[in-house]
């Protein structure tokens, strides 16, 4: 683990990572206040879908379905430049949502920093998530994906696809400095391309087939997930349902 209550910890290779991935961390004291919450919703509109772009550069992210709205969203953070900017420009076909650390932000030392942002679940999602560094916890199973971007600089990685989705949809996962562990649903074929530099690849109910790993529905299920994901340092956990 990467990040515990109020502290920070970034080991040399985290840090040459977090500058050439262009995620800016102060390891030096820097002013903050209170604890607060600050709360956030878009309604739904009359787009047909909706492009979801979620950029953290450090702290601790969780993102789920169960929003009757586009996007139900609570902030809690005790820095107020650390204030997270939304944006969402919709009203035609396609929407484009935004929710986003502020550019040039520094995290002190007792910076706190969470993010839990709910999804509508019959809203289709092109959804692209960046955390610098810290934790993601991404339960995405119930949501209608088209497609899925996740982008991980250091800390752990959890993401939760179990559910029943309606059509095939595209998942691509980079990882950096830590642990990977995705969840697949069954009943849906899956085909996962997996590599890792340092650190091993476990795929439990998954078969290794012609460099994929696959599981039993695959080839002759109605629905689909593809799945690539790059690993840096630490382990990739593929865990088939």
């Amino acid at each position: 683990m990467f990040l515990i209550p109020g502290r920070l910890i970034l080991p040399a290779t985290a840090v040459t990572l977090l500058i050439l991935t262009g995620c800016v961390v102060n390891l030096d004291h820097e002013s903050s206040g209170p604890a607060r919450t600050d709360t956030k919703s878009i309604d739904l509109d009359n787009s047909e879908l909706v492009r979801v772009v979620v950029k953290m550069g450090a702290g601790e992210l969780n993102v789920r379905g169960g929003s009757p709205k586009l996007m139900d969203a609570e902030f809690n953070y005790n820095n107020p430049r650390l204030k997270p900017e939304v944006r969402y420009d919709g009203g035609g076909f396609r929407g484009h949502l935004e929710v986003q650390e502020p550019s040039n932000s520094f995290h002190g030392g007792t910076s706190k920093y969470r993010w839990d942002l709910h999804f509508n679940d019959e809203k289709p999602l092109d959804m692209e998530v960046h955390v610098g560094a810290g934790e993601g916890r991404l339960d995405l199973g119930s949501l209608s994906l088209r497609s899925l971007e996740v982008h991980m600089g250091v800390g752990e990685l959890r993401v939760d696809l179990r559910g029943t989705p309606k059509h095939d949809y595209n998942v691509n996962i980079h990882g950096g400095v830590g642990e990977a562990t995705i969840y697949l649903p069954e009943n849906v074929g899956i085909s996962a391309d997996a590599k890792g530099g340092i650190g091993g690849i476990s795929a439990r109910g998954l078969q290794n087939r012609g460099g994929r790993y696959v599981n039993d529905a695959y080839g002759h299920a109605k629905t689909n997930i593809h799945l690539e994901i790059r690993g840096g340092i630490g382990s990739i956990n593929l865990i088939g349902g």
